[in-house]
């Protein structure tokens, strides 16, 4: 004799739509649901089924919306939108050098990071980016005011050589970065990571040092390389080797280290990517606009290394858009190889949610929604006349969606998006606060001494 199983009391049940898991079989669910408990997914499938299997405390209805992993910023430095606009149509050093670097040493201090990394979490959870990396001065305030926002964040001080906007020595900043590591090791929103600049800022010496700290604590160890063909002429000649062999013969590439940007990779250097386990993230929009190169994307694929992408910051994009990313990830390439199958639509989609929490080392956390992984997830409305009628909902999250159709968005089982608006951050107070330090970047009124 067979009793009835009551339905399992959980705290969320989003239903009605079609549910796209990006899981390895790249499953589809029309008239889907994802069940949440908690911080977890415990269930995907059919709505029907998971009705009656689950008594949810609250429902969002799905109806004529895409349910899709939250989108993963792979390479970011989100307090950069204090500088938007400030300097365009410059190739990389120029901006680098005589721009972005002077205006961080002079007007960056810890208050206007905590202002410009609030208004990006608003704009990337608006967005639908649920997890991002971020290289960036004043980690702990990047972290502090991501966790607010209610956004997944990597954070990781920029180490290198010499002065930088924080004022600090060498030993300083690793003392700083040993503490955030120790602050934020079991915080289930914000990730640590070690992040030295580059090849060509930081010494051999200071390099193998950040390893070793990424070693101890078992976090990604990242960092720009082989950016533009310039960065790769200098490590060249400084070292008689190009950026990714210099990396390699100091033994720095493995499996928690990841590549920002990677453009100028010969065969070799892919090879050496594919049998160390590195990984990738390619920033497009932005490598395409400092005019640094066009990375070997479908070679890095068909090597089989992990790749992602990113927006790099909002000061070289000059946005936070995913979408875009994605989306010129699906088209640049067709292009270049004269071959629409170059990138399909399947595979932007997996770069841009799985494909960079792989190389991130997150996938067992994020960027496919499956049981046992965060509940991390994003609704985009599909009752719009852009998008009708839907033939193949994969293809219009890549070729037809923009961020602005993203109606909800969930982060560790936790509603940050609701009718498109955040729901845990002042988004006005967001923009007037970044507002008031670009007043002052006018004015040449540098921060007071209380904020460094």
């Amino acid at each position: 004799m067979s009793f009835p199983v009551s339905p399992r009391p959980i705290d969320l049940l989003v239903q009605g739509g079609t549910v796209v898991c990006v899981d390895d079989p790249f499953t589809v669910i029309e008239e889907g649901a994802v069940a949440v408990d908690g911080t977890d997914i415990v269930a995907v499938g059919p709505a029907a089924s998971l009705k009656e299997r689950f008594s949810p405390r609250r429902v969002i209805d799905a109806t004529r919306h895409a349910i899709l992993p939250g989108l993963v910023n792979g390479h970011t430095h989100v307090a950069m939108t204090l500088f938007r606009g400030m300097a365009d149509d410059l190739a990389l050093e120029t901006w680098l050098h005589d721009h972005i670097w002077p205006a961080e040493a002079a007007f960056v201090d810890r208050v206007s990071v905590g202002h410009g990394t609030t208004l990006a979490c608003v704009e990337m959870l608006r967005g639908g980016t649920t997890t991002a990396l971020d290289m960036y001065w004043f980690p702990r305030e990047c972290a502090l005011a991501a966790r607010r926002a209610g956004l997944r964040l990597v954070v990781g001080g920029v180490l290198i050589d010499g002065p930088g906007a924080d004022g600090l020595s060498h030993e300083q900043r690793f003392a700083e970065n040993r503490a955030l590591l120790e602050e934020f090791r079991h915080d289930p929103l914000i990730g640590t990571s070690i992040q030295p600049h580059s090849t060509y800022t930081v010494s051999p010496e200071h390099l193998l040092e950040a390893k070793a700290l990424a070693d101890e604590f078992g976090v990604r160890f990242a960092l720009h390389t082989s950016e533009t063909a310039e960065e790769v002429r200098i490590v060249l000649e400084r070292y008689g080797r190009t950026p990714v062999r210099h990396l390699h013969s100091l033994g720095l590439l493995g499996p928690r280290t990841t590549l920002h940007h990677a453009v100028h990779l010969d065969d070799e250097e892919i090879a050496l990517l594919a049998s160390t386990g590195a990984s990738a993230v390619h920033c497009l929009e932005s490598e395409l606009k400092l005019a640094s190169g066009i990375p070997r994307l479908p070679d890095l694929l068909r090597a089989g290394v992990d790749v992602g992408l990113g927006t790099d910051g909002a000061a070289s994009n000059n946005d936070l858009d995913m979408w875009a990313e994605m989306r010129l990830s699906a088209l640049l390439y067709k292009a270049i190889e004269k071959d629409p199958t170059a990138i399909p639509a399947r595979a932007a989609l997996t770069l841009a949610t799985r494909g960079g929490a792989r190389a991130l080392g997150m996938d067992h956390l994020v960027g496919s929604l499956e049981p046992g992984k965060r509940a991390d997830l994003v609704l985009v409305d599909l009752d719009r006349p852009h998008l009708s009628p839907v033939y193949n909902v994969v293809s219009h999250l890549v070729y037809a969606a923009h961020r602005a159709d993203v109606t909800t968005v969930l982060v560790n089982g936790v509603v940050v998006v609701e009718n498109g608006r955040t729901t845990l951050v002042d988004e006005r107070e967001a923009m007037d606060d970044v507002r008031e330090v670009a007043d002052r970047i006018r004015r040449r009124e540098p921060p007071s001494a209380s904020g460094r």
